[in-house]
Protein backbone atom coordinates (compact mmCIF):
# COMPACT_ATOMS: atom_id res chain seq x y z
CA UNK A 1 0.00 0.00 0.00
CA UNK A 2 1.82 3.58 -1.06
CA UNK A 3 2.55 6.03 1.37
CA UNK A 4 0.86 8.65 0.48
CA UNK A 5 1.81 10.89 3.97
CA UNK A 6 5.24 10.57 3.01
CA UNK A 7 4.99 11.39 -0.40
CA UNK A 8 3.07 14.44 0.16
CA UNK A 9 6.00 15.31 2.55
CA UNK A 10 8.31 15.18 -0.08
CA UNK A 11 6.31 18.11 -1.68
CA UNK A 12 7.63 19.32 -5.28
CA UNK A 13 11.23 17.80 -4.67
CA UNK A 14 12.59 15.06 -6.70
CA UNK A 15 13.00 11.94 -5.03
CA UNK A 16 16.86 12.62 -5.61
CA UNK A 17 16.08 16.12 -3.97
CA UNK A 18 14.86 14.66 -0.89
CA UNK A 19 17.20 12.42 -0.35
CA UNK A 20 20.09 14.74 -0.44
CA UNK A 21 17.73 16.60 2.24
CA UNK A 22 17.39 13.19 4.52
CA UNK A 23 21.49 13.35 4.20
CA UNK A 24 22.21 16.74 5.03
CA UNK A 25 19.64 16.14 8.34
CA UNK A 26 21.48 12.77 9.07
CA UNK A 27 24.42 14.81 9.10
CA UNK A 28 23.14 17.59 11.52
CA UNK A 29 22.57 14.72 14.45
CA UNK A 30 25.92 13.08 13.69
CA UNK A 31 23.66 9.84 11.91
CA UNK A 32 25.22 8.36 8.93
CA UNK A 33 22.67 7.31 6.10
CA UNK A 34 23.11 6.07 2.71
CA UNK A 35 19.48 7.34 1.54
CA UNK A 36 18.89 7.66 -2.37
CA UNK A 37 16.75 8.09 -4.93
CA UNK A 38 15.83 4.19 -4.85
CA UNK A 39 14.84 4.62 -0.99
CA UNK A 40 13.02 7.49 -1.29
CA UNK A 41 10.59 5.32 -3.69
CA UNK A 42 10.24 2.36 -1.69
CA UNK A 43 9.40 4.16 1.16
CA UNK A 44 6.42 5.62 -1.11
CA UNK A 45 5.37 2.43 -2.76
CA UNK A 46 4.66 1.04 0.87
CA UNK A 47 7.78 -1.84 0.53
CA UNK A 48 9.31 -0.13 3.88
CA UNK A 49 6.75 0.02 5.95
CA UNK A 50 8.98 0.91 9.02
CA UNK A 51 12.30 2.36 8.82
CA UNK A 52 15.16 1.47 10.78
CA UNK A 53 16.37 3.35 13.99
CA UNK A 54 19.08 5.75 12.08
CA UNK A 55 16.41 6.52 9.70
CA UNK A 56 13.45 7.21 12.69
CA UNK A 57 15.61 9.67 14.26
CA UNK A 58 16.31 11.43 11.13
CA UNK A 59 12.67 11.36 9.61
CA UNK A 60 11.78 12.45 13.27
CA UNK A 61 14.07 15.51 13.34
CA UNK A 62 13.26 16.85 9.67
CA UNK A 63 10.14 16.83 10.78
CA UNK A 64 9.44 17.88 14.39
CA UNK A 65 6.42 17.34 16.05
CA UNK A 66 5.07 14.54 13.96
CA UNK A 67 5.90 10.74 14.60
CA UNK A 68 6.61 7.40 12.77
CA UNK A 69 2.83 7.46 11.99
CA UNK A 70 2.27 10.70 11.17
CA UNK A 71 4.41 9.74 8.61
CA UNK A 72 2.91 6.90 7.32
CA UNK A 73 5.00 4.17 8.85
CA UNK A 74 3.46 1.05 10.64
CA UNK A 75 4.29 0.55 14.21
CA UNK A 76 7.61 -1.16 14.85
CA UNK A 77 5.73 -4.11 16.25
CA UNK A 78 3.87 -4.79 13.93
CA UNK A 79 6.90 -5.59 11.43
CA UNK A 80 9.24 -7.13 13.67
CA UNK A 81 7.03 -9.92 14.99
CA UNK A 82 7.65 -12.57 14.74
CA UNK A 83 7.07 -14.05 11.54
CA UNK A 84 9.84 -11.02 10.23
CA UNK A 85 11.87 -12.56 12.27
CA UNK A 86 11.48 -16.09 10.71
CA UNK A 87 13.92 -16.06 7.52
CA UNK A 88 17.25 -15.37 9.13
CA UNK A 89 20.40 -15.20 7.34
CA UNK A 90 23.51 -15.50 9.81
CA UNK A 91 26.81 -15.19 8.53
CA UNK A 92 29.10 -17.32 11.16
CA UNK A 93 32.79 -16.00 10.69
CA UNK A 94 31.62 -12.46 12.00
CA UNK A 95 28.57 -13.34 14.18
CA UNK A 96 26.44 -10.90 12.17
CA UNK A 97 22.73 -11.98 12.00
CA UNK A 98 19.95 -10.37 9.27
CA UNK A 99 16.65 -11.20 8.82
CA UNK A 100 14.20 -10.18 5.38
CA UNK A 101 12.80 -7.41 7.51
CA UNK A 102 16.00 -5.77 8.28
CA UNK A 103 16.88 -5.87 4.02
CA UNK A 104 14.02 -4.20 3.45
CA UNK A 105 14.61 -1.42 5.37
CA UNK A 106 18.22 -0.96 4.35
CA UNK A 107 19.28 -2.54 6.80
CA UNK A 108 22.37 -1.64 8.81
CA UNK A 109 23.98 -4.58 9.63
CA UNK A 110 24.38 -5.62 6.54
CA UNK A 111 25.58 -2.42 4.74
CA UNK A 112 28.19 -2.10 7.41
CA UNK A 113 29.41 -5.18 6.80
CA UNK A 114 30.69 -5.04 3.84
CA UNK A 115 32.69 -1.41 4.30
CA UNK A 116 34.42 -2.17 7.65
CA UNK A 117 36.77 -5.32 9.18
CA UNK A 118 35.94 -8.64 7.69
CA UNK A 119 34.26 -7.23 4.30
CA UNK A 120 35.01 -9.88 2.25
CA UNK A 121 34.17 -12.51 4.90
CA UNK A 122 31.11 -10.73 5.37
CA UNK A 123 30.25 -10.83 1.70
CA UNK A 124 31.02 -14.52 1.30
CA UNK A 125 29.04 -15.43 4.12
CA UNK A 126 25.89 -13.40 3.91
CA UNK A 127 25.34 -14.15 -0.20
CA UNK A 128 26.51 -17.95 0.41
CA UNK A 129 29.46 -17.87 -1.83
CA UNK A 130 31.79 -20.07 0.69
CA UNK A 131 34.02 -19.36 3.63
CA UNK A 132 36.71 -17.19 3.62
CA UNK A 133 39.16 -16.94 7.09
CA UNK A 134 38.09 -14.71 9.66
CA UNK A 135 39.10 -11.10 10.62
CA UNK A 136 39.44 -9.68 13.70
CA UNK A 137 37.30 -6.08 14.62
CA UNK A 138 40.39 -4.10 13.80
CA UNK A 139 41.62 -5.35 10.72
CA UNK A 140 41.52 -3.09 7.67
CA UNK A 141 41.85 -5.75 4.73
CA UNK A 142 41.37 -9.33 4.47
CA UNK A 143 42.70 -11.11 1.14
CA UNK A 144 40.01 -13.43 -0.18
CA UNK A 145 39.59 -15.52 -3.08
CA UNK A 146 35.91 -16.57 -4.03
CA UNK A 147 35.71 -20.08 -4.63
CA UNK A 148 34.90 -20.92 -8.18
CA UNK A 149 30.96 -21.51 -8.26
CA UNK A 150 30.11 -25.22 -8.23
CA UNK A 151 26.59 -24.87 -8.32
CA UNK A 152 23.52 -22.35 -9.87
CA UNK A 153 22.06 -20.59 -7.21
CA UNK A 154 18.98 -18.85 -7.12
CA UNK A 155 19.63 -14.60 -6.10
CA UNK A 156 17.24 -13.11 -3.80
CA UNK A 157 15.91 -9.57 -2.66
CA UNK A 158 18.73 -10.19 -0.22
CA UNK A 159 21.44 -10.66 -2.13
CA UNK A 160 20.45 -8.54 -4.65
CA UNK A 161 19.81 -5.57 -1.93
CA UNK A 162 23.68 -6.41 -0.14
CA UNK A 163 25.26 -5.41 -3.94
CA UNK A 164 23.38 -2.38 -4.09
CA UNK A 165 23.97 -1.77 -0.46
CA UNK A 166 27.48 -1.57 -1.13
CA UNK A 167 27.56 0.75 -4.01
CA UNK A 168 25.91 3.30 -1.79
CA UNK A 169 28.62 2.53 1.11
CA UNK A 170 30.89 3.08 -0.97
CA UNK A 171 30.38 6.04 -2.58
CA UNK A 172 29.46 7.34 0.71
CA UNK A 173 33.13 6.73 1.71
CA UNK A 174 34.65 8.20 -0.78
CA UNK A 175 32.64 11.37 -1.01
CA UNK A 176 33.70 12.02 2.54
CA UNK A 177 37.34 10.72 3.29
CA UNK A 178 38.41 9.48 -0.97
CA UNK A 179 39.44 7.12 -2.81
CA UNK A 180 43.23 5.90 -1.31
CA UNK A 181 42.30 3.96 2.15
CA UNK A 182 39.24 2.63 0.06
CA UNK A 183 40.15 0.73 -2.97
CA UNK A 184 41.50 -2.45 -1.79
CA UNK A 185 39.02 -3.24 0.57
CA UNK A 186 36.04 -1.74 -2.25
CA UNK A 187 38.06 -4.70 -4.23
CA UNK A 188 36.35 -7.50 -2.37
CA UNK A 189 32.67 -6.74 -2.55
CA UNK A 190 33.03 -6.13 -6.21
CA UNK A 191 34.47 -9.86 -6.57
CA UNK A 192 31.81 -11.22 -4.79
CA UNK A 193 28.78 -9.57 -6.66
CA UNK A 194 29.98 -10.75 -9.87
CA UNK A 195 30.76 -14.40 -8.49
CA UNK A 196 27.18 -14.10 -7.79
CA UNK A 197 26.39 -12.87 -11.21
CA UNK A 198 28.36 -15.70 -12.95
CA UNK A 199 26.65 -18.58 -10.28
CA UNK A 200 23.38 -17.65 -9.69
CA UNK A 201 20.27 -18.20 -11.70
CA UNK A 202 16.64 -16.07 -11.30
CA UNK A 203 13.32 -16.58 -12.87
CA UNK A 204 12.85 -13.02 -12.23
CA UNK A 205 14.10 -10.69 -15.17
CA UNK A 206 13.45 -7.63 -12.79
CA UNK A 207 15.62 -9.08 -10.49
CA UNK A 208 18.23 -10.22 -12.93
CA UNK A 209 18.74 -6.90 -14.43
CA UNK A 210 18.60 -5.25 -10.88
CA UNK A 211 21.78 -7.44 -9.94
CA UNK A 212 23.80 -6.80 -13.28
CA UNK A 213 23.27 -2.97 -12.77
CA UNK A 214 24.28 -3.72 -9.26
CA UNK A 215 27.57 -5.17 -10.54
CA UNK A 216 28.03 -3.02 -13.11
CA UNK A 217 27.89 0.31 -11.14
CA UNK A 218 29.52 -1.36 -8.70
CA UNK A 219 32.80 -2.12 -10.94
CA UNK A 220 32.27 1.52 -11.93
CA UNK A 221 32.59 2.57 -8.22
CA UNK A 222 35.72 0.39 -7.55
CA UNK A 223 37.24 1.88 -11.08
CA UNK A 224 36.73 5.11 -9.43
CA UNK A 225 38.68 4.69 -6.51
CA UNK A 226 41.51 3.10 -8.84
CA UNK A 227 41.00 6.30 -11.21
CA UNK A 228 41.09 8.75 -8.14
CA UNK A 229 44.24 7.11 -6.06
CA UNK A 230 46.20 6.64 -9.59
CA UNK A 231 45.48 3.09 -10.72
CA UNK A 232 44.60 4.40 -13.94
CA UNK A 233 44.88 0.75 -15.72
CA UNK A 234 43.14 -0.88 -12.78
CA UNK A 235 40.70 1.89 -13.54
CA UNK A 236 40.72 0.94 -17.33
CA UNK A 237 40.06 -2.15 -16.63
CA UNK A 238 36.84 -1.71 -14.44
CA UNK A 239 35.37 0.69 -16.39
CA UNK A 240 35.82 -1.64 -19.50
CA UNK A 241 33.91 -4.60 -16.94
CA UNK A 242 31.37 -2.58 -16.06
CA UNK A 243 30.89 -1.64 -19.97
CA UNK A 244 30.86 -4.91 -21.15
CA UNK A 245 28.18 -5.72 -18.61
CA UNK A 246 25.87 -2.67 -19.42
CA UNK A 247 25.90 -4.29 -22.77
CA UNK A 248 24.59 -7.65 -22.10
CA UNK A 249 22.11 -6.34 -19.90
CA UNK A 250 20.91 -3.59 -22.50
CA UNK A 251 20.79 -1.35 -19.55
CA UNK A 252 21.63 2.13 -21.39
CA UNK A 253 21.67 4.12 -18.20
CA UNK A 254 24.71 1.65 -17.06
CA UNK A 255 26.36 2.06 -20.54
CA UNK A 256 25.95 5.80 -20.41
CA UNK A 257 27.89 6.08 -16.77
CA UNK A 258 30.53 3.34 -18.03
CA UNK A 259 31.67 5.94 -20.69
CA UNK A 260 30.92 8.87 -18.74
CA UNK A 261 33.87 7.21 -16.45
CA UNK A 262 36.12 6.69 -19.03
CA UNK A 263 35.66 10.07 -20.96
CA UNK A 264 37.11 11.41 -17.46
CA UNK A 265 39.50 8.84 -17.35
CA UNK A 266 41.05 8.96 -21.03
CA UNK A 267 41.35 13.07 -20.28
CA UNK A 268 42.89 12.78 -17.09
CA UNK A 269 45.69 10.66 -18.66
CA UNK A 270 46.64 12.66 -21.36
CA UNK A 271 44.22 11.25 -24.19
CA UNK A 272 41.79 14.15 -25.12
CA UNK A 273 40.41 12.50 -28.31
CA UNK A 274 39.30 9.39 -27.06
CA UNK A 275 37.91 11.84 -24.11
CA UNK A 276 35.46 13.17 -26.81
CA UNK A 277 34.41 9.35 -28.40
CA UNK A 278 34.08 7.99 -25.27
CA UNK A 279 31.87 11.08 -24.16
CA UNK A 280 29.83 11.27 -27.43
CA UNK A 281 29.11 7.45 -27.26
CA UNK A 282 27.83 7.82 -23.60
CA UNK A 283 25.37 10.90 -25.15
CA UNK A 284 24.44 8.20 -27.43
CA UNK A 285 23.29 5.93 -24.83
CA UNK A 286 21.82 8.48 -22.67
CA UNK A 287 19.45 9.57 -25.01
CA UNK A 288 17.15 6.56 -24.36
CA UNK A 289 17.30 7.54 -20.54
CA UNK A 290 15.25 10.75 -20.49
CA UNK A 291 18.11 12.92 -18.36
CA UNK A 292 18.73 16.17 -19.37
CA UNK A 293 21.25 16.31 -16.04
CA UNK A 294 23.06 12.66 -17.54
CA UNK A 295 23.07 14.25 -21.14
CA UNK A 296 24.40 17.44 -19.77
CA UNK A 297 27.41 15.55 -17.84
CA UNK A 298 28.36 13.65 -20.71
CA UNK A 299 28.32 16.68 -22.94
CA UNK A 300 30.83 18.54 -20.27
CA UNK A 301 33.28 15.18 -20.70
CA UNK A 302 33.17 16.20 -23.94
CA UNK A 303 33.93 19.78 -23.40
CA UNK A 304 37.02 18.49 -21.51
CA UNK A 305 38.37 16.72 -24.52
CA UNK A 306 38.58 19.46 -26.68
CA UNK A 307 39.66 21.34 -23.95
CA UNK A 308 42.17 19.05 -23.75
CA UNK A 309 42.87 19.17 -27.95
CA UNK A 310 42.83 22.89 -27.52
CA UNK A 311 39.38 23.20 -29.49
CA UNK A 312 38.50 26.07 -28.02
CA UNK A 313 35.45 26.11 -30.02
CA UNK A 314 34.62 22.79 -30.03
CA UNK A 315 35.05 23.53 -26.15
CA UNK A 316 32.77 26.49 -25.93
CA UNK A 317 29.82 24.45 -27.69
CA UNK A 318 29.90 21.86 -25.09
CA UNK A 319 30.06 23.91 -22.50
CA UNK A 320 26.99 26.13 -23.66
CA UNK A 321 25.17 22.42 -24.55
CA UNK A 322 25.79 21.13 -21.16
CA UNK A 323 24.12 24.65 -19.78
CA UNK A 324 21.05 24.82 -21.56
CA UNK A 325 20.76 20.69 -20.61
CA UNK A 326 21.56 21.51 -17.06
CA UNK A 327 19.32 24.18 -16.85
CA UNK A 328 16.59 21.80 -17.64
CA UNK A 329 16.57 20.66 -14.10
CA UNK A 330 16.36 17.34 -12.39
CA UNK A 331 13.77 14.53 -13.26
CA UNK A 332 12.51 11.24 -12.39
CA UNK A 333 15.21 9.22 -14.73
CA UNK A 334 18.32 11.24 -13.29
CA UNK A 335 20.87 7.56 -11.82
CA UNK A 336 21.49 7.65 -8.17
CA UNK A 337 24.96 7.92 -8.64
CA UNK A 338 24.44 11.70 -10.28
CA UNK A 339 23.79 12.87 -6.63
CA UNK A 340 27.17 14.78 -6.96
CA UNK A 341 26.59 16.84 -10.03
CA UNK A 342 25.18 20.15 -9.16
CA UNK A 343 25.95 23.44 -9.98
CA UNK A 344 29.11 23.23 -7.91
CA UNK A 345 30.19 19.73 -10.20
CA UNK A 346 29.06 22.04 -13.54
CA UNK A 347 31.37 24.85 -11.74
CA UNK A 348 33.82 22.47 -11.26
CA UNK A 349 34.04 20.99 -14.75
CA UNK A 350 34.22 24.36 -16.59
CA UNK A 351 37.07 25.32 -14.49
CA UNK A 352 39.25 22.28 -15.07
CA UNK A 353 38.14 22.73 -19.39
CA UNK A 354 39.66 26.79 -18.80
CA UNK A 355 42.27 25.89 -17.25
CA UNK A 356 43.18 23.01 -20.04
CA UNK A 357 43.23 26.31 -22.29
CA UNK A 358 45.44 28.13 -20.12
CA UNK A 359 42.71 30.79 -19.44
CA UNK A 360 44.10 30.91 -15.54
CA UNK A 361 41.95 33.82 -15.05
CA UNK A 362 38.82 32.21 -16.17
CA UNK A 363 39.34 29.24 -14.85
CA UNK A 364 39.64 30.65 -11.22
CA UNK A 365 36.32 32.29 -11.36
CA UNK A 366 35.03 29.08 -12.01
CA UNK A 367 36.69 27.26 -9.08
CA UNK A 368 36.23 29.71 -6.85
CA UNK A 369 31.99 29.00 -7.43
CA UNK A 370 32.46 25.75 -7.68
CA UNK A 371 34.16 25.74 -4.18
CA UNK A 372 31.60 27.96 -2.58
CA UNK A 373 28.80 26.18 -3.91
CA UNK A 374 29.54 22.82 -2.92
CA UNK A 375 27.97 21.25 -0.37
CA UNK A 376 30.39 19.92 2.77
CA UNK A 377 28.82 16.38 2.77
CA UNK A 378 31.19 15.87 -0.83
CA UNK A 379 34.61 16.47 0.73
CA UNK A 380 37.08 15.16 -1.78
CA UNK A 381 35.05 17.04 -4.02
CA UNK A 382 35.43 20.09 -1.79
CA UNK A 383 39.05 19.29 -1.51
CA UNK A 384 39.39 18.65 -5.70
CA UNK A 385 37.86 22.23 -6.33
CA UNK A 386 39.97 24.33 -3.60
CA UNK A 387 43.09 22.38 -5.21
CA UNK A 388 41.88 23.54 -8.84
CA UNK A 389 41.19 27.04 -7.51
CA UNK A 390 44.87 26.87 -5.79
CA UNK A 391 46.31 25.92 -8.97
CA UNK A 392 44.66 28.66 -10.84
CA UNK A 393 45.53 31.49 -8.43
CA UNK A 394 48.87 30.41 -8.72
CA UNK A 395 49.45 30.25 -12.60
CA UNK A 396 47.24 33.70 -12.96
CA UNK A 397 49.86 35.45 -10.88
CA UNK A 398 48.05 35.32 -7.92
CA UNK A 399 50.61 33.98 -5.14
CA UNK A 400 49.13 35.08 -1.76
CA UNK A 401 45.62 34.32 -2.65
CA UNK A 402 46.61 30.90 -3.64
CA UNK A 403 48.70 30.28 -0.97
CA UNK A 404 45.59 30.95 1.19
CA UNK A 405 43.52 28.41 -0.20
CA UNK A 406 46.42 25.85 -0.23
CA UNK A 407 46.22 25.83 3.42
CA UNK A 408 42.69 25.39 3.31
CA UNK A 409 43.60 22.03 1.12
CA UNK A 410 46.04 20.70 3.44
CA UNK A 411 43.29 20.77 6.23
CA UNK A 412 41.01 19.05 4.36
CA UNK A 413 43.73 16.36 3.45
CA UNK A 414 43.40 15.23 7.13
CA UNK A 415 40.55 13.75 6.60
CA UNK A 416 40.68 12.80 2.39
CA UNK A 417 43.25 10.35 0.61
CA UNK A 418 43.09 11.55 -2.74
CA UNK A 419 45.96 11.20 -5.15
CA UNK A 420 44.59 13.12 -7.46
CA UNK A 421 44.37 16.33 -4.86
CA UNK A 422 47.65 15.64 -3.55
CA UNK A 423 49.26 15.43 -7.16
CA UNK A 424 47.20 18.83 -8.04
CA UNK A 425 48.39 20.44 -5.06
CA UNK A 426 52.00 19.39 -5.88
CA UNK A 427 52.18 20.99 -8.88
CA UNK A 428 50.86 24.66 -7.63
CA UNK A 429 53.64 24.29 -4.65
CA UNK A 430 56.09 24.15 -7.93
CA UNK A 431 54.00 27.01 -9.84
CA UNK A 432 55.05 29.13 -6.34
CA UNK A 433 58.52 28.40 -5.77
CA UNK A 434 59.65 31.16 -7.23
CA UNK A 435 57.27 33.57 -4.71
CA UNK A 436 58.71 31.11 -1.53
CA UNK A 437 60.30 34.15 0.08
CA UNK A 438 56.67 35.80 -0.09
CA UNK A 439 55.33 36.11 3.96
CA UNK A 440 52.12 34.71 2.64
CA UNK A 441 53.48 31.55 0.86
CA UNK A 442 56.13 30.36 2.55
CA UNK A 443 54.10 29.02 5.31
CA UNK A 444 52.35 27.33 2.74
CA UNK A 445 54.94 25.52 1.06
CA UNK A 446 57.09 24.96 4.79
CA UNK A 447 53.70 23.14 5.82
CA UNK A 448 53.45 20.86 2.20
CA UNK A 449 56.66 19.70 2.33
CA UNK A 450 56.26 18.95 5.94
CA UNK A 451 53.01 16.30 5.05
CA UNK A 452 53.73 15.18 1.86
CA UNK A 453 55.28 12.33 2.91
CA UNK A 454 52.37 11.33 5.03
CA UNK A 455 49.70 11.99 3.05
CA UNK A 456 51.44 10.01 0.50
CA UNK A 457 52.66 7.28 2.79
Amino acid sequence: MPNNDFRRLRGSRSPAEFAAAVRRAAREIGEQVACDARYIGRVEAGEIRCPNYAYERVFLHMFPGLTLSDLGFSARETVRGRGARATTTRATTTHVTTTQSNIDEESDVLRRAFMTSGTATMAAASLGLGTAPSASASSTYVAFDTPAPTAHRRVGEAEVSAVEDAVRQIRLLDDRHGADGLYKRAAQPLRTAYALLDASTTSRRSMADRLHTGAGELALSVGWLAHDSGRFDDARSHYAEALATARVAGDPALEAHAFSNSAFLARDTGRPREAVRAAQAGQRAARQVASPRLLSLLTLREAGGWAGLGDRAGCEQSLARAKTLFERGTAQADPEWMSFFGEAELEGLEAQCWSALGDWSRAARHARRAAALQDTHFTRNLALYRAELADDLARAGAPDEAAAVGQGVLDLLEEVQSSRVQTMLSETTRVLLPHRRSPSVAPFLARHAAVEPRVRG
